[in-house]
């Protein structure tokens, strides 16, 4: 493994390795429930390679190390006014990583992150560096290219002024929400929901942007303390544990915390009401569907859970995402609508995950690239209308195949 320190310090590893006939890998924070950062190679590990480069006048355009963790962003872009548009629930990525797998948020218009990156440099094989500007032709393939077209060593992200989220956290009959599900998602800025398998109701989150000027009324440490350390993580995880042990008390445990996560209302800076600590350890898939389908595809997904009557500890995630162009993003071309699931990392996850995926592939799922999935090349070239266009790019870029690992084999193909 390397720790390179600078864009230079990179270009010099890539090119070594290359030279000496390795494959090479970059890895950010290690947080991908694949092996897309696998290498029988020369790894290297950008933790070195972090903090704002610069930041342009007037744009709101922002340039950072590829290895820079999402949660520092917050304060980096602070002294400038600035926020990222859109974030997912867990910060502990890389913004590289993050950009290169497809992570997301919700909100029925906005699309994941990699629709922020507005640039990037790419190291090549030989070293040699490429950069690509908004509207670079390559940029739509680049701006999510799982590691296969180079190694990131900087991102431009397009910015907006920081702005206030307001939240409303409700325990909601799942009927009711489902009944009025289009509509919702259509009037909200951010939705989304989480179904405690075994009950009726819905776990809702709503969140309202307003200026960055607007009155905050934030958790109190207490307050905080209580949802996101006492209940989702400290209690969930005996929940879990004890689930494990006696299957039988699944229900009844997910009864009780679908009631008990709701009824907050408050308002932070985004970055806070976006993202949560998370320290129950689990094996997560996911995959985004259209978003007309999500109605259909989440009431197949109740009954085989009920018609192989498991027992299951972990919520249903269910956010939205706007149709972008990024060529293998999971929302390319079309408005998605996605739905996770997890197991406790001390079951075997295999026979949920593999009835799920059937039922999200017969409604034209793609799945998430840094989650659990089985698909390989041939199933998702029929999946993404680019996927041709992606592979001919990378035959140009790294024709040696010198960023490829068992992940790409698999995925994309040698």
């Amino acid at each position: 493994m390397e720790q390179p320190d600078s864009a230079a310090a990179l270009q010099r590893s890539v090119a070594a390795a290359a030279a000496a006939g390795s494959r090479v890998k970059a890895v950010g924070a290690g947080h991908s429930f694949t092996a897309i950062a696998a290498t029988d190679g020369v790894l290297l590990d950008l933790k070195r390679l972090q903090g704002l480069i610069g930041v342009e006048p007037g744009t709101g355009r922002v340039r950072l190390h590829a290895g820079t963790r999402l949660h520092r962003i917050p304060d980096l872009l602070a002294p400038y006014g600035l926020a990222m548009p859109n974030l997912g629930d867990i910060d502990r990525q890389s913004i590289a990583g993050a950009v290169s797998t497809g992570t997301h948020g919700t909100g029925a218009g906005f699309g994941g992150l990699s629709t922020q990156v507005a640039g990037l440099t790419l190291i090549q094989p030989d070293g040699g560096v490429l950069t690509l500007a908004d509207g670079d032709p390559l940029l739509p393939a680049a701006a999510l290219g799982l590691g296969a077209l180079g190694v990131i060593a900087d991102i431009s992200l397009q910015c907006v002024p920081a702005f206030v989220l307001h939240a409303e956290e409700r325990s909601e009959p799942l009927a009711e929400v489902l009944q009025g599900l289009p509509d919702r998602v259509k009037a909200a800025d951010h939705f989304e929901f989480y179904w405690f398998p075994h009950t009726d109701r819905a776990a809702t989150k709503t969140n309202t942007r307003l200026p960055g000027t607007a009155q905050r009324r934030p958790l109190g440490p207490a307050g905080r303390w209580i949802n996101e350390t006492l209940l989702s993580n400290t209690v969930f995880r005996a929940a879990c544990a004890a689930g494990v042990a006696v299957p039988a008390v699944i229900p009844a445990v997910n009864k009780t915390a679908a009631r008990l996560l709701g009824g907050r209302e408050y308002s932070d800076a985004s970055p806070r009401v976006f993202t949560q600590r998370r320290t129950v350890r689990f094996r997560e898939m996911e995959y985004a569907v259209p978003a007309d389908r999500l109605p259909a595809v989440f009431d197949a997904l109740r009954q085989v859970i009920d018609r192989h009557r498991w027992r299951i500890s972990f919520p249903v995630e269910v956010r939205w995402a706007a149709a972008d162009d990024r060529w293998l993003s999971t929302a390319y071309g079309r408005d998605t609508a996605y739905l996770a699931v997890h197991r406790y990392y001390r079951e075997d996850c295999r026979e949920y995950f593999a009835a799920v995926e059937a039922v999200m592939l017969a409604h034209g799922g793609r799945p998430h690239w840094g989650k659990m999935h089985s698909l390989d090349a041939s199933a998702l070239a029929e999946r993404y209308p680019r996927f041709a266009d992606f592979l001919a790019v990378r035959d140009q870029l790294d024709p040696d195949r010198v960023f490829g690992n068992a992940y790409l084999e698999r995925v994309l193909g040698p």
